[in-house]
């Protein structure tokens, strides 16, 4: 039995990535992941990555709808599919003794979906509703409209669902098209975590994937150039007033990216005890809802800083986060300080591998940056080892004037 928590890959001949990581239970989890997302749409794509995701639950070469959602709910496990900027994921999660059935079930849905065009018509219904509930959600539809104008006229700004007129437009001839241009096997990475051996599940793999032909795509991604910070205000007939206060920040291979991780966590991360936080919530209880983001992509980042407050209090809210922003640029850390948020994103990490899913797909995900999958182990040495300095550095070029952008949704 292979020792618990070792990471093992290997390629197969077309070029799709394993990815196994043992951890003894009853449950398992497995994920398929594509290099494709909303990026690599061209403009008159927009939605096309999220369509395709939609439409892999609709029928296959030997499946109907109805037998690939009741196939592993049958026996009481769980399928689900997702789409990002950068990539689309299958993933399920299912009792032990059930992996031939799952890996047979997203072998056939990655490459056997016929998608029907009666079924597309359904589903164009169902992601128009998806659009319209995001409106008329202004708390999510703020986090959209501020990356639409932080990467204004680029890809990354898109909306992942694309609009309600594109998205009518899609014929079944524009799936295969999109479909051939991006998926690719180069860009496929099929991962688990649970209780089966390596050489066991990679066997697995193969008989049930060796046979789809090696298959590589182009990819017309393009650089994002810095723009100049925009402050944009829309009257809104809603009870609170929406705000988003953020701007660049590092991409996922770059070597601040801990150093950011850990400043956004002190700032607003999920901790109760974040600054702004206890300042904005606890102290002053101008919001309910505060929170702060750190977003890593291959090529860009950024961050964000969330609020949902009275608009009578919105000014003096604004006001107390820069407060906070100016304190993390203008004061070091002390040595108890930093040691503090050092424990808590170590605590924090740690937790968040207890969710088999979670972890699997964080561990999918980094498969695709240029450092690859690490242990929790080598994280937590990269935590330990940043100093001071190191934050006060990365709080003064992300948190500079002409890098704070301003989204406001300004209620009644």
């Amino acid at each position: 039995m292979p020792e618990e928590g070792i990471i093992s890959e290997y390629i197969l001949p077309n070029g799709i990535k394993i990815i196994h990581r043992h951890r003894p239970g009853a449950i398992a989890h497995l994920s398929l992941m594509v290099g494709t997302g909303m990026r690599d749409e061209l403009s008159n794509e927009n939605g096309l990555a999220h369509f395709v995701e939609h439409l892999l639950f609709k029928g296959t070469k030997k499946r109907k709808a109805f037998h690939i959602l009741s196939c592993l709910e049958n026996v009481g496990g769980e399928l689900n599919a997702y789409t990002t900027k950068e990539e689309t994921c299958i993933h399920a999660s299912f009792l032990k003794e059930y992996y031939n059935k799952a890996i047979d079930l997203i072998s056939d849905i990655a490459f056997n979906s016929t998608y029907p065009a009666n079924e597309l018509e359904k589903e164009k219904e169902v992601i128009i509703d998806e659009i319209n509930s995001y409106r008329d959600s202004p708390a999510e539809e703020i986090f959209d409209e501020f990356e639409n104008n932080l990467y204004r006229g680029h890809e990354m700004g898109r909306n992942i669902l694309g609009t309600v007129d594109l998205v009518n437009s899609y014929s079944r001839n524009d799936i295969i098209r999109f479909l051939r241009n991006n998926y690719s096997t180069d860009k496929m990475v099929i991962a688990t975590i649970g209780d089966i051996p390596f050489n066991k599940f990679k066997n697995k793999i193969i008989s049930h994937f060796s046979d789809f032909q090696k298959k590589t795509t182009v990819s017309h991604r393009t650089t994002f150039s810095k723009l100049p910070v925009f402050n944009k205000i829309e009257e809104r007939n809603n009870h609170l007033s929406h705000c988003i206060i953020g701007g660049l920040a590092y991409h996922i291979d770059s070597a601040k990216k801990m150093q950011m991780v850990l400043l956004n966590n002190i700032l607003g991360g999920p901790g109760m005890n974040s600054r702004l936080n206890l300042n904005i919530r606890e102290k002053y209880g101008f919001a309910y809802t505060i929170e702060s983001q750190y977003n890593a992509y291959s090529d860009t980042g950024n961050y964000s800083i969330y609020m949902g407050v009275d608009p009578q209090s919105l000014d003096k809210a604004i006001d107390l986060v820069f407060k906070e922003l100016n304190k993390l640029k203008n004061n070091k850390l002390g040595s108890i300080q930093l040691s503090n948020a050092q424990n808590q994103l170590v605590g924090q990490l740690a937790l968040s591998c207890e969710s088999g899913l979670g972890e699997l797909l964080s561990m999918t995900r980094a498969a695709f940056t240029k450092e690859g999958i690490e242990p929790l182990s080598e994280t937590v040495k990269k935590i330990r080892n940043l100093k001071s300095d190191d934050i006060l550095d990365v709080a003064n070029e992300i948190f500079s004037d002409d890098n704070i952008n301003l989204m406001i949704y300004k209620g009644l």
